[in-house]
């Protein structure tokens, strides 16, 4: 179970980091109240307070790699904070609220922006090259794609949970298409660390989950 004290001062914590010191601040504990509450929507079950912490624990990991982490903090904060499975823009109606809050919480606009433009790069997980903060970002987002089996299974489980509406045999086409597309990218992972340690055993896993899709939609199996 995530850590609901522990998130508010991580939020705390790369908030201050990205004020302005010479002025006068709001407290940023309300801030942190809406999203902790948004992250545990009832329709969510991999995108839960597990998912941005672990996000956040892998920005910790990658940090040196990033040109500024305490803004992929906040990015991963607010990047999937406006979530519905059934919507298209969750990415561009988190990044607004990130516009709308950060402004309010005493990060200026520069930094807001910078906020906003890596939530908005969630939607491909498509950094520019020399893009290190996007690069973080992404990689975070992504490194579930390498978790051990057991782990790996119980995100694939959740994300089905997630779109429980959806009938089976058009999930698994749209999962399908998603694995192949992953698996046909030249590399999964932008940073040094991800495409070391995580790389092989992510295109393990996306594969295994492709074949076992396959198999599922063979009627002769």
């Amino acid at each position: 179970m995530a850590d609901l004290q522990e998130l508010r001062v991580r939020w705390r914590r790369a908030v201050q980091r990205a004020r302005d010191e010479d002025t006068r601040h709001p407290d940023t504990d309300p801030y942190a109240d809406e999203l902790l509450r948004r992250w545990q929507e009832p329709q969510r079950r991999y995108h839960t307070l597990a998912h941005l912490t672990a996000v956040l624990d892998h920005v910790d990991v990658l940090e040196e790699y990033a040109d500024d982490p305490d803004l992929v903090r906040l990015a991963a904060w607010f990047h999937d904070a406006v979530y519905l499975p059934d919507r298209s823009e969750n990415e561009e109606r988190s990044a607004r609220l990130a516009e709308r809050a950060l402004p309010e919480a005493g990060v200026a606009a520069a930094p807001t922006a910078e906020v906003a433009r890596l939530v908005r790069l969630t939607v491909t997980h498509d950094p520019a090259p020399g893009d290190r903060n996007g690069e973080v970002l992404c990689d975070a987002d992504l490194a579930i794609l390498a978790a051990p089996p057991t782990a790996y299974a119980a995100y694939t489980a959740e994300v089905r949970e997630e779109y429980h509406f959806v009938p089976n045999d058009a999930f698994r086409d749209g999962r399908s298409v998603i694995l192949r597309q992953l698996l046909d990218l030249p590399r999964l992972f932008r940073t040094p660390h991800g495409q070391a340690a995580w790389e092989p055993t992510a295109r393990y896993n996306l594969a295994a989950e492709l074949e076992m899709l396959s198999t599922a939609g063979d009627p002769a199996s």
